[in-house]
């Protein structure tokens, strides 16, 4: 079923089902090759950032792409890892679609980061879809990847950046939506980190400072609301473990600093709390609300 899943297609800019807003761009791709659903019309937002987020960034990039993807939008991002990952799994853990605008060609061996093969399959069985401009078998280099990221703009209505460095790819799509004429958002952060200093760089630019999906659909003129629901605990103990979690993602070491349980104790509540859906795990142990 995967491999039939799999076949790689192509459209020219003149086919009726080339996306309507990437023909509207600077230099759009002559053509587009893709697996999965390719939509001529639809409500787009990406969502970039940092390889090396922080915790913070990855709670951000998640929440915030579950958000929008739970209002009707198409989370698109760049398959990076980091970031780019966490906006994917923001909307095919809601079992919604997105697209993955990749620096190299779309056959499995190509494909980079291969760390990332299951998370193409999960995109493709959401309805999503992987799209790149090269052409099956290309290999990426340094220059295809921040080629990409004008189609990743180009793509959507407007484009977050959640973390990033003053000198980075998210800069470089961020710089593609201002010349596109679309909205640039960017997630404000502690102004200690490197990472967050590209975002207040943007907003000092420009870009709009959000919180939220819905700072970004209420700008963009969607009626359609991002809902949230309260997340709570069915006993003291799993109360206590979501109050410290309200601030923020927590490792497990951190989680065990704030609750004063004993480690065994936390391990076996956190395992409760994810399978209820209540927290999630961001990977390397470290934990955040669902759905906050």
């Amino acid at each position: 079923m995967i491999k039939k899943m799999w076949e790689i297609k192509s459209l020219t800019i003149e086919d009726k089902n080339y996306p309507t807003l990437l023909k509207e761009i600077k230099n759009p791709p002559k053509v587009l090759y893709y697996v999965g659903e390719i939509k001529d019309k639809e409500n787009c937002i990406a969502i970039v950032g940092a390889r090396r987020c922080t915790n913070y960034g990855k709670e951000v990039a998640y929440q915030i792409a579950s958000e929008l993807a739970n209002a009707g939008i198409t989370v698109v991002s760049g398959f990076a890892p980091g970031i780019d990952t966490m906006a994917h799994l923001g909307a095919i853990e809601n079992k919604k679609r997105t697209i993955a605008v990749l620096g190299t060609g779309l056959n499995e061996k190509s494909i980079y980061p291969k760390s990332n093969l299951k998370l193409a399959k999960k995109i493709l069985e959401c309805g999503g879809a992987l799209i790149s401009e090269l052409p099956p078998a290309t290999h990426g280099t340094k220059y295809t990847f921040p080629l990409r990221n004008r189609i990743i703009s180009g793509l959507s209505l407007g484009v977050l950046v959640v973390e990033a460095k003053l000198k980075s790819g998210a800069l470089i799509t961020a710089n593609y939506a201002f010349e596109q004429k679309r909205k640039v958002f960017a997630i404000p952060g502690s102004i200690f980190s490197q990472t967050s200093k590209g975002c207040h760089f943007l907003i000092k630019n420009g870009a709009k400072l959000v919180e939220n999906g819905n700072d970004i659909l209420e700008d963009l003129g969607l009626k359609i609301r991002a809902k949230r629901r309260e997340v709570e605990g069915e006993n003291k103990e799993e109360t206590t473990i979501l109050e410290a979690l309200k601030e923020g993602a927590l490792s497990v070491e951190k989680i065990i600093e704030k609750t004063n349980f004993p480690a065994s104790k936390v391990l076996a509540i956190l395992s409760i709390l994810e399978i209820k859906g209540k927290i999630k795990n961001l990977g390397g142990q470290i934990y955040a609300i669902s759905d906050r």
